[in-house]
Parts: C-alpha cells; sequence; structure tokens
C-alpha cells in the first residue's frame, strides 16, 4: 500500500513522507498499523480529534443520523440537526458574541472559512487590504495562502507576531509585544506608509504550524484595542486553537479579547469535515448567494460536532487541558535543561512545541536586555530542522506519531486528545524524552 500510495499520490503528499504507516484500527490516543504495530497519536489529524480516534459518543451520534433515514445532502436547509450543532456552537461561543452573532456555514475545510472571512470584511466595509502576521498559517487557498505570507500580494499587509525565543525586534516579552503593537499603529496611522485603512486584520490566538507561539493577551488586547478604535474588524482564526485545545474553550477566551469574527473548523466536525464562520450581525451584509458551496449541509459532520462540543462543554475538558498542559510543559522544560539542543519549549494547553536548535553553532547574538537571550548574553542558537526529522522518526521508532512545525520545520509539535488519561501522558513524555536523547547522542543507524 505505501509503495502504491508513492506511486499513485501527488508529490504534494506530506505527512505520508514522515509518516510511512497505514492505520487500519484506533481509538482514543491509540492507532494500530496495517503491520500490527500500535502507535500513540499526538498529531490528532492535525489538531482535528478533540475527543481521540472513535469516541463513543462522536459514533453514537452519526449512527443515530443514518439509522434515522435522515437526508444526508441538504445544501444550506435546515435540519433538526443542524439546529442542534448551531444552538450548542452558540452556547459555547464568548457571550458578547453569541448574544449577536450570525454563523455562515462554508466549505468543508478551514481554509474555506478563511475565505469566507476575508470576503465578509472586505464586503461589509468597502475596503480590500488585510493585515496579518509573519509566521501565520491560514490554509491552502489563494486568500488564505495571501495571508498565510505564502503568496505575494499587496492586499496584505505583514506585520510583525511577538514571540520570545526569535523575537524579530530582539528583545522579547513584554517590551517586544509593546514593539509589535506600536509598528502597527504607525502603519495604520502614518499617511506615508503606503498601507490605506484595512477592511480586516487576521490572526490566531496561538500560532500552530508557525512553531506555537501563544499570543501574548497584553498584546492581543492591544490588537483589539487598535483594531476597534479605527474599525478594522478582527478576525480570530480558531481553527486549531479551539475546543478546549489552549485550555479555554476558545484561546481568545485567555485574553477576555472578543473578535468580530472567529473562524471555526478542524475539531467542530467531531473527526469530520465541517467550517463556520462566526460573526457580529452589523457585518452581515452579503445578498442572498454572495459565498454559497454545495457541501455546506454535512449532516454527519453536525452531528459529530454537536456531541463533540457537549462532551468538551459538559466534562470540563479545556480545563483538563489547561492542567496537563502546564504539567508537560514542566516536564519538557527539565529536558531543555538536559540537552542543548532543545532551544525552546512553550505552549497553551495540550497545543505544545519544542523547538530543535544546533548545540555546535555558535548562539545569535542578542541585545544586552533582550529577555530570549541565553545565559552569557547570546541569543538562540540556529535552528536544527535536520534534528527535528531526526526526534520525530526516533519517535515513530517508539510508537509515538508527532507532527513537526515551525518556519524551518525545526519544532516538533504535540497536539495530543484533550481525552488524554494520566498514564498516557506519563507515557508519551518518556518516548518524547526517549527519542530526543537518541538524537543528542549522535548518528543513529537502523537496519
Amino acid at each position: 500500500m505505501l509503495r502504491r500510495q508513492s506511486a499513485r499520490e501527488s508529490a504534494a503528499r506530506t505527512y505520508a513522507r514522515a509518516l510511512p504507516i497505514v492505520p487500519v484500527r484506533a481509538r482514543g490516543l491509540t492507532i494500530e498499523g496495517a503491520d500490527g504495530r500500535r502507535y500513540l497519536d499526538c498529531l490528532s489529524g492535525a489538531g482535528t480529534l478533540a475527543l481521540g480516534h472513535n469516541h463513543p459518543v462522536v459514533l453514537e451520534a452519526i449512527r443515530k443520523v443514518l439509522d434515522s433515514g435522515a437526508p444526508l445532502h441538504v445544501l444550506d436547509l435546515a435540519t433538526p440537526v443542524k439546529d442542534a450543532f448551531t444552538t450548542e456552537l452558540f452556547r459555547t461561543l464568548p457571550p458578547a458574541l453569541a448574544d449577536r452573532a450570525r454563523v455562515q456555514f462554508c466549505g468543508p475545510a478551514g481554509t474555506d472559512a478563511v475565505e469566507a472571512a476575508l470576503k465578509l470584511v472586505r464586503t461589509a466595509t468597502g475596503r480590500r487590504g488585510i493585515l496579518a502576521f509573519t509566521g501565520a498559517y491560514h490554509g491552502m487557498t489563494a486568500g488564505a495562502l495571501e495571508a498565510s505570507g505564502g503568496a505575494g500580494d499587496v492586499r496584505v499587509t505583514r506585520l510583525p507576531f511577538p514571540q520570545d525565543y526569535r523575537c524579530p525586534f530582539g528583545v522579547g516579552g513584554e517590551r517586544g509585544a509593546e514593539l509589535s503593537a506600536r509598528w502597527t499603529e504607525s502603519l495604520l496611522d502614518d499617511t506615508k506608509s503606503g498601507v490605506p485603512l484595512p477592511a480586516g486584520m487576521i490572526l490566531e490566538p496561538v500560532q500552530g504550524e508557525g512553531g506555537v507561539h501563544p499570543a501574548p493577551d497584553v498584546w492581543l488586547r492591544r490588537m483589539r484595542r487598535i483594531t476597534e478604535a479605527r474599525a478594522i474588524p478582527l478576525i480570530a482564526d480558531e481553527v486549531q486553537t479551539g475546543v478546549g485545545r489552549t485550555g479555554r474553550f476558545w484561546a481568545v477566551e485567555h485574553s477576555g479579547v472578543v473578535p468580530d469574527v472567529m473562524v471555526l473548523s478542524k475539531a467542530i466536525g467531531g473527526s469530520l469535515p465541517l467550517a463556520v464562520v462566526v460573526y457580529r450581525d452589523d457585518l452581515d451584509v452579503w445578498k442572498p448567494g454572495a459565498h454559497a458551496g454545495t457541501f455546506r449541509g454535512n449532516q454527519l459532520a453536525m452531528a459529530a460536532g454537536t456531541a463533540t462540543l457537549a462532551y468538551v462543554r459538559e466534562n470540563r475538558l479545556a480545563e483538563r487541558a489547561a492542567t496537563l498542559g502546564a504539567r508537560m510543559l514542566d516536564r519538557l522544560r527539565c529536558l531543555a535543561a538536559e540537552f542543548p539542543c532543545v532551544g525552546d519549549v512553550r505552549g497553551r494547553g495540550l497545543m505544545i512545541g519544542i523547538e530543535l536548535v544546533n548545540p555546535e553553532s555558535a548562539s545569535d547574538p542578542a541585545p544586552q536586555d533582550s529577555t530570549a537571550s541565553l545565559p552569557g548574553g547570546t541569543g538562540p542558537r540556529p535552528v536544527a530542522p535536520a534534528l527535528a526529522a531526526a526526534v520525530q522518526r526516533e519517535c515513530l521508532r517508539r510508537g509515538l506519531i508527532v507532527e513537526l512545525g515551525g518556519r524551518h520545520a525545526s519544532v516538533v509539535r504535540l497536539l495530543p486528545p484533550l481525552t488524554i488519561t494520566d498514564e498516557q501522558t506519563d507515557a508519551v513524555l518518556d518516548r518524547l524524552a526517549d527519542a530526543v536523547a537518541a538524537v543528542a547522542a549522535g548518528p543513529v543507524v537502523h537496519p
């Protein structure tokens, strides 16, 4: 099967290259391959599986729809399944948004919802430009790629995203976040900046594919004030951060920010394709048919999504993610203290990144007051994508599936399901630590 996949499928395939396995069964955190090996899955469908594989409440919700004889394809018509999903979704939203929200069902992927959000704010404001951030990832369609930095377009203005370890201003911490905010204000208020008032600003509360960089809460609140004062709709991309992943049901809740638009996908479909845009009712100026699509009414995904949203809410899995995530970060930081090839450990809730660096290379120079500097006043060491790939391979040999991310694919990412147990958490951390130790010891030759 792997040989046939390689011969038949596009050269653009991604996960299949780094993870040469053939899943045949799965439950919770565990995947069983065709070769009989079992793996702990900390990829979780790139964050899609909030409850892990084949959770009983999800399977029951799907069976119920199948057994009911309900239509599975209804375009955007109202159905009991859709009504139940919308009701549960609105129940979880920040109250200040839910009280005056509208929802647009889009095509099945998060990138479709991003495209809809960009079209929405452009229609509502009559403006064209979009503000986005370095390191962003919003999808693979044309508009989403522009906002992600993957394609050049004069309509998108790139702004510096604050982070501590590799701060674009070389200072990190609160000072770096303040400089990022000032940069934004200067571009918007300077009539000679070349940046006209935009249609909207899009950001991730935690940059996922960009290397797991949580936006500082104070900075996110500052962005809200900047956009609000200038009548710029703020779009929060919660495709990967939503449904309890970061320790709150929606990641914007950490800062208390209420965006004008939220882009949602991945976990809201309970493992099946579903994407929506939720936005303030005063932005709802679309004409009928202004944004459409054939596959907007996935009844099985809505049923699975309702079950997932309710289960996460009723069982307080967001709080559980916060507790377990803090525990995992503590242990991983001990790993960083032991192995110089681990440059940084960061994350929020069960969205965790471990950045691999070259321990033999000289550190980049850093300002004397840099909060991102290492002992001795030096900056972070150069990224080491080859080491990160080696850690991923060693993890797989030990039965652990992890993802790589970051600007140079140098960050090992952990996205376990919110249902992971304490015992499974220990197993994940043990296997990861063993893999890092193997890579740090030098070249590993396998038969």
